[in-house]
C-alpha cells in the first residue's frame, strides 16, 4: 500500500448529559450534586487519506480545537505517516499560541499509523505491557452527602482498597479550612493503613504557601506517595515549588499545566519536582514518548493526567511509570470519564477494574477502540471539513 496522504480533516462535535453532578462555590470543580445536571461538549477528530485509511480521535476542549483552521492548509497533502515532521511543524507555527492544538493531531495520525500497519499504538512503540495498575482519582469535595468530610474520604478510600486498587488520590475541596485538609490526609491513611499508596491533589486551591506547607508536613507524616499541585501560582513557579521540596520529605509531582518537552524539563533540574506529570491531551503521543524517555535519562518517573486511550497506549510502552488515573471518581456519582463514545466493553469508571486494581490496553489496531458512530450521530451538534 502506498503512504497515505492527507485528503481531509474533520472535526465532529456532540453534546451529552452527565447526572448528579454540578459545580463547587466558583463554577470550575465538578462535585457531587444530586438531582443535578451537568451540559457537556466533546469533540472528534477524523483525519482521512487518499488510501481509505482515516485516524480519529475523540477528546480534547473547544481550547485544543480553536487553533485547528490555521494550520488545515499544512496538513492537507502530507504523508499522515510523517508524524515527526508534523510534529515539529505545527509545533513551531503555535509557538505563540502555547502549542495549544498540536496534540489531537498528533494522537489521531498515531491512530491512523496503528490502522495502517494493523497495531495498536503501544505495539509501534515497542511497548509490552497489557495491563496497567490504577490509582482512584476522586472528584473535589463537595458539601452535599457525597465526598463532604474527611470521613467520606476515608471510607471511599477503603472501599476502593476493598476493590483492588493499590492507590488513592485526593482531591479536596475549593474553599475548605487548612485544617479540614489535614485532617483528610490523616483520616484517610488511618482507615486504609500501609498497604496503599496515597496521593494529594489540591489542584492549585491552597492560597498562600503556608498552607502548602501546612498540608506537606501532614502528607510527611504520613508518607504519602506524592503531592500534585498545592498553590495559586498555577503549577508553573519552578522557585516556589523548589522551595517547598526543601522543607517537605513528600515527593511532588509538578509539570501537568506546562506544555512542550523543554518547559518539563527544565522544571525537573530546577529541582522543583520528583515526578514529571505528562498529558497526552496537551502533547500528543510524539511528546509525550519524548518527555517520557528525557524523564528516564534523568532516573525520574512520569505519570500521565487523567484516563484514555491514548493513555494507555503510551503507559504500556513506557517504564518509568507507575500508576494510570482512574477518575474522575465518586462513590455516588458517574465517573467523568466514563462517557458511551466507544463501541464493546472500553470504560474508564470505578468499576472498570478487575481484582488486582488493572485495566487492559486496548488491542484492536491504533488507539484499540472502535469510536461508536451510531452514539455519536444522535448527540452531533456540529460538523466542519477541511479539504
Amino acid at each position: 500500500m502506498a503512504d497515505p496522504k492527507i485528503t481531509a480533516i474533520e472535526l465532529h462535535e456532540y453534546a451529552f448529559t452527565r447526572k448528579e453532578l454540578g459545580t463547587d462555590y466558583n463554577g470550575f470543580n465538578l462535585v457531587y450534586t444530586p438531582s443535578g445536571v451537568i451540559h457537556s461538549k466533546g469533540y472528534i477528530l477524523r483525519i482521512l487519506t487518499d488510501v481509505g485509511v482515516i485516524g480519529e480521535y475523540a477528546g480534547g476542549g473547544a481550547a485544543e480545537y480553536s487553533t485547528l483552521p490555521g494550520f488545515t492548509h499544512y496538513l492537507i497533502g502530507k504523508n499522515a505517516l510523517e508524524r515527526e515532521r508534523i510534529y515539529t511543524d505545527v509545533r513551531r507555527a503555535l509557538r505563540q499560541v502555547a502549542r495549544i492544538g498540536v496534540a489531537p493531531v498528533d494522537i489521531a495520525l498515531w491512530d491512523l499509523a496503528g490502522k495502517y500497519y494493523n497495531a495498536p499504538i503501544y505495539r509501534l512503540l515497542g511497548g509490552y505491557k497489557e495491563d496497567l495498575p490504577c490509582y482512584a482519582s476522586t472528584y473535589h469535595g463537595d458539601e452535599n452527602g457525597g465526598l463532604d468530610s474527611p470521613e467520606a474520604y476515608a471510607d471511599f478510600a477503603l472501599r476502593c482498597q476493598e476493590m483492588g486498587y493499590p492507590a488513592f488520590k485526593i482531591h479536596g475541596w475549593g474553599r475548605a479550612p487548612i485544617s479540614q485538609e489535614i485532617a483528610t490526609v490523616h483520616a484517610v491513611r488511618r482507615r486504609v493503613g500501609d498497604g496503599m499508596d496515597l496521593l494529594l491533589d489540591p489542584a492549585c486551591e491552597y492560597i498562600t504557601f503556608g498552607d502548602a506547607l501546612k498540608v506537606g508536613w501532614a502528607c510527611d507524616e504520613e508518607r504519602f506517595f506524592w503531592y500534585e499541585d498545592p498553590y495559586r501560582d498555577g503549577g508553573i513557579s519552578q522557585f516556589a515549588h523548589r522551595k517547598l521540596r526543601q522543607l517537605i520529605k513528600t515527593p511532588l509531582l509538578m509539570t501537568e499545566h506546562v506544555r512542550s518537552l523543554e518547559p518539563h524539563i527544565d522544571f525537573a533540574l530546577a529541582d522543583a519536582t520528583d515526578f514529571v506529570r505528562g498529558d497526552v491531551g496537551y502533547d500528543g503521543i510524539t511528546g509525550m514518548m519524548k518527555l517520557a524517555h528525557a524523564c528516564e535519562a534523568l532516573g525520574i518517573d512520569i505519570e500521565l493526567h487523567g484516563p484514555g486511550p491514548a493513555q494507555r497506549q503510551c503507559m504500556a510502552a513506557i517504564r518509568n511509570t507507575n500508576y494510570y488515573e482512574m477518575g474522575l471518581i465518586h462513590p455516588k456519582a458517574p465517573a467523568s470519564g466514563d462517557i458511551p463514545i466507544y463501541k464493546g466493553d472500553y470504560r474508564d469508571a470505578l468499576d472498570a477494574i478487575d481484582r488486582n486494581g488493572r485495566i487492559p490496553v486496548p488491542q484492536g489496531p491504533g488507539l484499540g477502540v472502535e469510536i461508536d458512530w451510531e452514539w455519536a450521530a444522535k448527540h452531533r451538534t456540529g460538523m466542519v471539513e477541511y479539504r
